[in-house]
């Protein structure tokens, strides 16, 4: 139960303001909460593309704590590969993998 509040915080926070509700266009059987992933990605990559400074695509620790608090929260989580960086794929799947265990 922990893991899906975190999950649903971390979702919350990266999109701040983000649609909640779920669309009539939904396919069947499809989650509502992988289908409110899809709709925060544009902001998600906005956020992202602020964060990284060094526009190289990798955001450190440091970077995380600036922009995106909530993936900094979960870096070591989302770093699972122990990098030092995370990068917009590995929040993505982050964030459907918790979506996907509500």
């Amino acid at each position: 139960m922990q893991k899906i509040a975190a999950a649903l915080v971390v979702c919350a926070a990266l999109a701040s303001g983000a649609a909640h509700a779920q669309t009539a266009t939904q396919p069947m059987g499809a989650s509502p909460h992988v289908e409110h992933i899809g709709q925060m990605m544009p902001k998600l990559q906005t956020r992202f593309a602020n964060a990284n400074t060094t526009h190289d695509g990798k955001l450190t620790r440091d970077q995380a704590a600036t922009g995106m608090p909530m993936v900094a929260k979960h870096f070591d989580e989302i770093d699972a590969q122990k990098n030092g960086y995370v990068t917009l794929p590995q929040i993505e799947a982050f964030l459907r993998e918790h979506a996907a265990q509500r």
